[in-house]
């Protein structure tokens, strides 16, 4: 049984008045009903005192970004900082990870996850402290190198709630496991620390918790979604095999790019005609390459496809329908063999918000910042690969975001006909640091706190019976 007290208790009386969740989400605790206020207070208190310290940190990850696999300096700092902030840190695990442990008595495990990866993007942002870091990429272009996508704010928040929650250890009971995860950008990183025996080697979690910033939020403000977030993604090639010849002959010759021409157009019917309309899908051709001249007929024609679903079901309907199609492309082509079809390794499942702790996290959210800073967001088809650790052992997982943008600038890109502000990935993006930072450590260590004092839950299957752990 879960202790009584605290943020936990608090929030099950809430959850249990009223919003229709499961009895074991309501569980009481044992400690003075106090805890509720003092375990808020203390969390106020420290990132008051530490944010001009978290802030100049963000800056120094900003300042110095790394590709994926490449996050060397990013992962010492912050082992560093997890070892003297009194946890068990090992480095090295599927490559530049980090993974540290604080086992704190009896209760429930929650992995924390902040990925540490950077883009091949030149910033143009202007900031004092903005990258200058250029890479030399393996088709020998050289590139800046920029943190596009918030995971200096995530690892920043990662290595801030390290630091309190090993200080508020009177407050909560049970096991952190902090991993700073390498390679998220290119679908890798999760994959690699799991293979390198992640949930062999340290404790296995029985919640896992993320956040990520979000540019169609202000700072200050938290956003969630239950269910589906985010989308499976798969990288699929297809080459269509010709016999090269003229192209003042093309009746001596079978031209591998009318048969790919074909394949784009029908290959849309996947989710136009097969598809539930209700089931979210997406194929894009996002690349096409045949042929070095005018008037030369290719043996080749090669494609890469972005291909996105939710369900386990629908990602098996779309990728074998692509080779299908492609097929029986071939055979009204008369091609000479039959294509070449492969779905690439970096594969990322669908991330599923778990619902029972999405809504226990939307409570506590609303209890402490106002419901007006807490907002629903519709699911993305984007990837995310924080979804593996949840999915590897079926257990409930959330990553809720965080507002970044200026709230005045903000305000003012809502208007009719204003230009929207740099989203994730683009070279102007950069979070407003400070109200960010207080943001999302506030949200993230009462919500650690809150899930550390309460039992633990069965997960709902992610949209149906049919899906499970990949």
């Amino acid at each position: 049984m879960a202790k009584r007290g605290g943020v936990g208790w608090f929030l099950g009386c809430l959850l249990g008045a009223g919003f229709g969740l499961a009895p074991a989400l309501a569980v009481a605790a044992e400690v003075p009903e106090s805890a509720a206020a003092t375990q808020a207070e203390f969390v106020d208190e420290w990132v008051e005192q530490h944010l001009d310290g978290l802030v100049e940190l963000y800056q120094h990850f900003h300042a110095h970004p790394e590709l994926s696999l490449q996050e060397t300096e990013t992962a010492r700092k912050i082992a560093d900082a997890l070892q003297r902030a009194g946890y068990r840190v090992n480095a090295g695990v599927g490559g530049t990870g980090v993974v540290a442990v604080l086992e704190n008595g009896p209760g429930p495990t929650l992995l924390i996850r902040g990925d540490m990866d950077a883009l091949p993007v030149s910033e143009e942002t202007g900031l004092d402290y903005a990258s200058e870091v250029t890479a030399v990429l393996p088709d020998g272009r050289t590139t800046g190198v920029m943190h596009a996508c918030g995971h200096d704010i995530h690892i920043t928040n990662l290595v801030a709630n390290a630091r309190l929650l090993a200080l508020a250890r009177s407050l909560w009971s049970g096991t952190l496991v902090v991993i700073a995860q390498p390679a998220e950008e290119i679908g890798q990183g999760a994959r690699d620390m799991l293979a390198d025996g992640l949930f062999e080697d340290f404790p296995r979690p029985d919640y896992t918790l993320a956040l990520h910033v979000d540019s169609s939020l202000p700072a200050g403000s938290l956003g969630y979604t239950p269910g589906y977030s985010f989308a499976n993604v798969d990288s699929v090639d297809v080459t269509f095999h010709g016999r090269g010849g003229h192209g003042a002959r093309p009746h001596k010759a079978i031209d591998p790019i009318v048969a790919a021409a074909s394949f784009v157009v029908s290959v849309q019917t996947l989710v136009s005609r097969r598809i539930d309309p209700v089931e979210p899908a997406v194929v894009t051709v996002g690349s096409i390459h045949a042929g070095t001249k005018h008037n030369v007929i290719p043996n080749e024609a090669a494609l890469q496809l972005t291909v996105r679903s939710y369900s386990d079901a629908v990602r098996t309907q779309l990728l074998e329908g692509i080779a299908q199609i492609a097929s029986d492309t071939c055979r009204i082509f008369q091609c000479p063999r039959a294509p070449s079809v492969s779905v690439r390794e970096e594969h990322t499942p669908s991330l599923y918000n778990d619902p029972a702790f999405t809504a226990r996290a939307v409570a506590l959210f609303e209890a402490v910042f106002g419901a007006d800073r807490v907002t629903e967001l519709p699911p993305t088809m984007g990837g995310e690969d924080f979804a593996r650790y949840a999915r590897a052992l079926n257990v409930p997982g959330l990553m809720f975001r965080v507002g970044a943008q200026d709230p005045e600038r903000f305000a003012a890109s809502q208007a009719p006909g204003a230009v929207p502000l740099p989203g994730v990935h683009s070279s102007g993006f950069a979070p407003l640091a400070e109200p960010t930072l207080e943001t999302a450590v506030r949200a993230m260590a009462l919500l650690a706190m809150d899930v550390l004092t309460m039992e633990v839950l069965t997960p709902a299957p992610p949209g149906g019976a049919e899906e499970g752990a990949e």
